[in-house]
């Protein structure tokens, strides 16, 4: 009985061994059909209702992340913020409050030495005492509104880089939908002004069989090759494996990410993907 179990024993082994071994080789060896696609696509819209100034680019053009876009129109609020700007660094009322709390002080303190010498009552010199505290309270009032000034600017600042619309990524325009003069609205609703696909890096999506699950992990480096008449092999690593296997189909997907710095690969075709070792 012991050999006959250490021979079923051996016999399991063996064929979960050969089992891993061919899913492995099948992995590294076999090519899969998969498809390059844009790593995202958004629409831009406004963040606000107004005017559109200018659109500075087209269908087809190439941005770079943090490129403008999109101009509307900031005529209101660009003399509200230079007027913000101008109050951010007055220093008329923070002078003018030194000066009296100087002045205060200089009077305090002679009304000090009066007392001392018993030419004036106590009463004179606890005014005078006042007279410095609301002097020290007006300084004060005085720094407090240049720094709601300064938050003002800053709020005014925020509200004009909100109508200079910038590209999230490096990428395309895919398509305008919008032109100067009209209106841009918010909201997710409103009217896209451009459509754009983000192309460094793209997305390679790819359906495996459910026979290679566990034999493809995160990080593992694949080899893509495009259709024709594209050339050469590029080289992707996996990002995602699917955790979730599609039971009626016996498949599970794996998503890539292929390196497109110059924008040299389209997005949008068909490839064979094949698995390092």
């Amino acid at each position: 009985m012991k050999r006959i179990a250490l021979t079923l024993g051996l016999v399991v082994a063996t064929s979960v061994a050969t089992s891993v071994a061919t899913r492995s080789a099948v992995a590294a060896d076999a090519s899969y059909a998969c498809l390059i696609e844009p790593y995202q696509k958004i629409e831009l819209r406004s963040p606000v209702e107004a005017l559109i100034s200018s659109i500075r680019v087209d269908r087809g053009a190439t941005v770079k992340k943090g490129e403008l876009l999109v101009e509307l129109e900031t005529g209101v609020e660009a003399a509200a913020l230079a007027a913000a700007k101008y109050k951010s660094v007055m220093e008329g009322q923070i002078r003018s409050a030194e000066t009296r709390l100087a002045y205060a002080r200089d009077k305090l303190r002679r009304r000090e030495e009066l007392v001392l010498q018993n030419f004036i009552s106590a009463q004179e010199r606890d005014d005078a005492f006042s007279e410095m505290r609301l002097a020290e309270a007006e300084l004060v009032d005085a720094k407090d509104n240049r720094e709601l000034a300064v938050l003002e600017h800053k709020r005014l600042l925020a509200l004009v880089d909100q109508r200079r619309l910038l590209s999230p990524f490096n990428g395309v325009v895919t398509e305008r939908l919008q032109h100067p003069g009209e209106l841009a609205q918010s909201g997710e609703g409103a009217r896209a002004i451009l459509k754009l696909a983000q192309t460094h890096p793209l997305r390679v999506e790819v359906i495996l069989p459910v026979a290679l699950y566990g034999s493809i992990r995160n990080g593992a480096k694949a080899n893509v090759v495009a259709e024709p008449p594209l050339k050469g092999t590029f080289k992707a690593t996996v990002r995602i494996v699917d955790k979730v296997v599609d039971s009626a189909s016996g498949t599970f997907g794996v998503r890539l990410d292929l390196p497109n710095p110059k924008g040299d690969i389209p997005a949008g075709v068909k490839c064979r993907v094949t698995f390092a070792k």
